[in-house]
């Protein structure tokens, strides 16, 4: 019978490195807290995998670029803190906007909004922010929908206008739109008129 640790190992292998992050409470099901926590930290002293931050590692993909271990992914690493806090977690408003080509801008640092407290972690040398979202928009979490609730959002009444609906409409998947078209009460008050615009054959925006 395979042990504990090349369980881990053939789990985080079959993901694919650097694709994948975990946390203990990932392979509860295969062994003991104390037998689990002894397999990664024997399989961390052996390279095989690298430990990110308090509790959550990845198994380290090499950048032929950069000659070493490629960063791990933050949107990985976050997924699994969600998954061991059972906590709702999504990018922030500004992330959302350039994910869907509605700004140019970058964040400057790695936030995200979630239901849980709010905290800073540092990840693989990265500090992470996160921030304790309205109910009101925690409630997309998980949803086709939530980046355009989030960009809309972050943009505003004052920049969310015709031009947005207009490339959201182009852009939007069916599946984003019926989503959004179910929950459309759930909107921002203000972003109701944009969000039925956007879903609509036909934008009305002025």
């Amino acid at each position: 019978m395979a042990s504990v640790a090349d369980r881990i190992t053939n789990t985080m292998a079959a993901r694919g490195p650097g694709a994948w992050v975990c946390t203990p409470r990932d392979f509860l099901d295969i062994g003991s807290r104390d037998a689990v926590d002894q397999a990664l930290s024997r399989l961390v002293k052996a390279g095989t995998l690298r430990r990110i931050g308090c509790g959550i590692y990845d198994m380290p993909r090499f950048s032929g670029v950069l000659g070493r271990p490629a960063p791990a992914d933050i949107d990985a690493a976050v997924s699994a803190l969600a998954r061991r806090d059972g906590a709702r977690i999504m990018p922030d408003g500004m992330a959302a906007a350039n994910q869907l080509g509605l700004t140019n801008a970058v964040p400057a640092k790695s936030s995200y909004v979630t239901d849980g407290r709010s905290r800073s972690l540092q990840i693989d040398g990265r500090t992470v922010w996160f921030r304790h979202g309205r109910p009101q928009i925690m409630q997309w979490a998980g949803r086709p929908a939530a980046p355009v609730v989030q960009a809309l959002e972050w943009l505003g009444p004052a920049a969310a206008g015709a031009q947005i609906v207009a490339k959201l409409r182009r852009r939007l998947p069916d599946e984003v739109k019926d989503d959004l078209r179910q929950k459309i009460d759930d909107v921002p008050g203000w972003a109701v008129p944009l969000a039925r615009d956007i879903v609509s054959d036909q934008a009305s925006v002025a």
